[in-house]
């Protein structure tokens, strides 16, 4: 049994309060489903609710899950207003103010979030018993995001991954990441540096809604299980306010829905009306399915429908090199035309990636694939010796070099070094340009592939890179932040070569 903190005004000790935080971590025993961390939370901390009214923090059925699952490292995909956020608030405030030189940190998408955070950390304390306040938990420091309890030499902030330096510096027993599928800027980086203040065996939450399948936190969830972190998934239909009026006219997907996961009319009814408001976006806002939810973007440049059909018919290259950065599908046949195009990217070891496709002339299907960081000079190389591989008596594989920025390298190494021919060029200038206005081409051409001929594609982290190939600002497309195309550009430069060449009579390349 757990020692009971009764909420009075009575004095209460540093010894009792460390005694309480000995079993914050401690699981439900004798078949109760109330841990410690929930009861200390009922009894101890005061939130707002919907309705305006503060009262005790008691566990809804998505908290009292994450309490039941919970690890040391955690990632959390969730649905929104679910409440994990302020659970996870309480339960890093109580570790704070029930341990001896503790610093817990959570950080916010935004300064108006991290405010938001504060404000209910806030509340916690001044909620708590006064004789608490006036004693052993009486604060040095409460300004915009940090308190401190010298008594317990014990600190909790609250800060923004804006910040140029989130975490530096620090050494964090507790850190509490929110909304990290839209932190700004480089969230791997400030990811990095905020791992790097956690002390080892510190406790860890990441927690989200999805925002595309792409960027630092898709890349957490991905490698979560090899990395140890345990991953939780709380679809929106956990909540229980998310209902509405009674649908009775189900569709068959709805029907098998409400099998599957036990849902009422009432839920179906809501899941209409986000449906309504929120279109294409709904199962990104109101996750339903740990997987599907990062897979929808309004602003996909490829037919979505498409792409997810193709992904779970893939199989993997019958032939793997370099360490899974090449993949081939089919190998070069007598009698057969190849082309090999390039992406030539930033190139560099620190750069994008340079990837290189290959297709055949006359069916476009995809035969091999390369993705890997490369300078010009080693790319050069590379499509040469591919190339070369993929060139059989009397028809030699055309190389197709995208000419900007390294490109130009790329096609010199090409001339002077590799002393490789055929290459492609356009009037008269080797190479491939892709500008503003044959750029939305070659993707629109690759997009109506992707639906009228998708067995073309062989490549599953091709159909990856396609899914965050994006609108962006400015009336441009490309990779959305945290994401690569460098596959889809090599690819759709390859297309439009081949339906080039294809329209102006020449179905074979003579060696």
């Amino acid at each position: 049994m757990h020692t009971t903190i009764e909420r009075t005004n009575v004095e209460i000790s540093v010894d009792e309060l460390l005694k309480m935080g000995k079993q914050l971590d401690e699981r439900p025993t004798d078949g109760s489903p109330v841990s410690p961390s929930m009861q200390h939370a009922c009894e101890c901390l005061r939130i707002r609710d919907r309705s305006g009214s503060v009262t005790a923090l008691i566990a809804n059925p998505v908290q009292a899950e994450f309490e039941r699952t919970r690890g040391r490292q955690n990632i959390v995909v969730k649905a929104r207003q679910m409440g994990i956020t302020t659970w996870i608030a309480g339960r890093f405030f109580l570790k704070t103010i029930t341990a001896p030189g503790v610093l817990t940190v959570q950080v916010a998408h935004t300064r108006e979030a991290a405010h938001s955070i504060f404000r209910v950390v806030q509340r916690f304390w001044e909620n708590l018993p006064e004789d608490w306040r006036k004693g052993p938990l009486k604060r040095s420091r409460a300004n915009v995001g940090q308190m401190v309890f010298p008594a317990l030499d014990s600190e909790f902030r609250v800060l923004t991954a804006s910040d140029a330096n989130c975490g530096r510096g620090l050494t964090v027993q507790n850190m509490h990441l929110s909304e990290v599928s839209r932190w700004p800027g480089d969230a791997s980086a400030t990811l990095a540096g905020l791992r790097a203040a956690l002390v080892p065996g510190g406790e860890l939450v990441l927690e989200s809604t999805p925002n595309g399948a792409c960027g630092c936190f898709y890349e957490e969830w991905l490698q979560a299980e090899e990395n140890g972190v345990v991953k939780h998934f709380f679809p929106w239909w956990l909540e229980p306010n998310y209902v509405s009026a009674a649908v009775t006219d189900l569709s068959e997907e709805e029907l098998a829905l409400m099998t599957r996961h036990r849902l009422t009319p009432e839920q179906i009814g809501f899941r209409r009306s986000l449906q309504a408001s929120y279109r294409g976006l709904h199962t990104q806002e109101f996750a339903e399915d740990a997987g599907q939810c990062f897979l929808t973007t309004g602003d996909c440049c490829f037919d979505m429908d498409a792409l997810e059909t193709r992904l779970k018919q893939v199989e993997d290259a019958a032939d793997k090199r370099r360490d899974g950065r090449f993949l081939a599908w089919f190998p070069p046949a007598d009698g057969k035309d190849y082309i090999v195009a390039a992406d030539p990217a930033g190139g560099g070891a620190d750069g994008d990636y340079a990837a290189l496709e290959v297709i055949e002339l006359a069916t476009g299907i995809q035969c091999a694939e390369l993705q890997q960081r490369l300078r010009p000079l080693e790319l050069a190389h590379r499509a040469a010796a591919l190339a070369r591989e993929y060139s059989t008596p009397g028809h030699a594989a055309l190389i197709v070099v995208e000419r900007n920025n390294h490109g130009c390298s790329v096609l010199g190494h090409l001339d002077q070094s590799e002393r490789y021919q055929p290459v492609y060029a356009q009037r008269n200038q080797p190479g491939w340009l892709t500008s503003s206005a044959s750029k939305p081409e070659i993707v629109a051409h690759m997009n109506a592939l992707l639906v009228e001929r998708p067995a073309l594609f062989r490549s599953r982290r091709l159909l990856e890179e396609c899914r965050t190939f994006v609108n962006l600002p400015g009336a441009r497309t490309g990779a959305a932040p945290g994401a690569h195309d460098d596959l889809v550009m090599a690819m759709a430069i390859a297309q439009s070569v081949r339906r080039e060449l294809l329209n102006s009579g020449k179905r074979r390349l003579a060696a």
